[in-house]
């Protein structure tokens, strides 16, 4: 059985944030804005994955925001192989679940996990195995997957960054012009941030995306302890630098306190660009380097060397990240700072 899940929205103007300098807070005030109203998706991967059915909305009961579901026969409109980038589709069970997803082009199956979907490239291999960087494989632990939410992000507080619930209010005014399509929570973590992207309610569908899959675990817990609904919620395992979706299908990609623990950003931000479509935007929040003391330059200068040895990028400045998103076609590079803490906001060119 093929199914599909909506398709993008109409590009939109780019954010008016205001942009930041030296080191101090510049506030962003968040605007009220009209969520689009629930929809019916046709594949959810979380607590109970589903299916399209004859109860698919008409296409007037959809705002123009939000173009109309494709039809059952359809294959899936975003979700693709991360092998070949050709869309996916769905095989289910009698029970009518979608239980794999399968490429059409390589035939690749991959496996509803229940927890989440598998969308890596190396799923379903048997003898292969490939290590990856500390900070990556640090996260895929179920102690600090369980840690994350319990006082491991709140820490982050020491660096600058304002506190959840600040932060997100800041990254929705970057996101404004994306509201009712589709956003991936890129190396989404325990669903923090995926959470409140369904719970407020903006958006048609919300991918909680992570390689960690103790990280996914944790998120779906959390998703049933708070008893939301995943009617709008897909949890996908996938690699940053290979993501599972139809270039140029995505309104909105955000990740936050994410970019410094990316093996190669330069790759991440590429596959950002490339599922974007145009005029969609990147928000994301992480720790910057260009406040270390010029007083100490030892520091810079190692850096690049201790990179190498771990295998991540250890935080990047605020030049050098306008720069990757210029390099990877994205503009309108904006930015508000405190201390080492920097949200930036970048968006696909039209």
């Amino acid at each position: 059985m093929a199914v599909a899940l909506g398709a993008a929205t109409a590009p939109a103007a780019a954010p008016t944030a205001p942009r930041g300098c030296g080191h101090g807070r510049r506030r962003v005030a968040a605007r009220r804005v009209r969520a689009a109203p629930a929809r019916r998706l046709f594949l959810r991967a979380g607590a109970s994955p589903a299916v399209a059915g004859p109860d698919a909305p008409d296409e007037a009961a959809v705002e123009p925001l939000v173009e109309a579901a494709a039809p059952e026969t359809s294959k899936l409109s975003k979700l693709a192989c991360p092998i070949c980038y050709y869309p996916l589709t769905s095989s289910g069970d009698q029970s009518g679940d979608a239980s794999s997803l399968e490429c059409s082009t390589c035939k690749k199956v991959y496996p509803n996990k229940q927890d989440y979907w598998d969308l890596t490239v190396a799923v379903g291999s048997t003898e292969y195995s490939e290590s990856m960087p500390a900070a990556t494989e640090l996260f895929r632990t179920p102690l600090v997957s369980f840690l994350y939410e319990r006082g491991w992000r709140q820490n982050f507080i020491w660096g600058g960054f304002p506190g959840l619930e600040r932060e997100f209010e800041m990254a929705k005014t970057y996101l404004n012009p994306t509201i009712g399509g589709t956003i991936v929570d890129a190396s989404c973590g325990s669903g923090l941030f995926s959470r409140l992207f369904v719970k407020s309610g903006l958006y048609s569908l919300v991918v909680a995306l992570d390689f960690s899959e103790n990280m996914l675990k944790q998120c779906n817990e959390y998703v049933k302890q708070e008893n939301i609904s995943d009617e709008r919620l897909a949890l996908v395992r996938a690699d940053i630098s290979r993501l599972p979706f139809v270039s140029g299908s995505i309104d909105a990609v955000h990740a936050g306190a994410a970019i410094h623990c990316w093996p190669s950003p330069a790759c991440a931000v590429a596959e950002i660009s490339r599922v974007l479509r145009p005029g969609g935007v990147f928000v994301a929040s992480t720790f910057v380097a260009d406040v270390i003391p010029p007083a100490i330059p030892i520091l810079g200068i190692g850096r690049p060397y201790i990179s190498q040895v771990t295998g991540n990028n250890i935080f990047l400045s605020e030049v050098e990240l306008e720069d990757l998103c210029k390099a990877c076609g994205l503009v309108n590079f904006i930015f508000v700072r405190s201390g080492f803490y920097i949200m930036f906001s970048a968006t696909k060119a039209s």
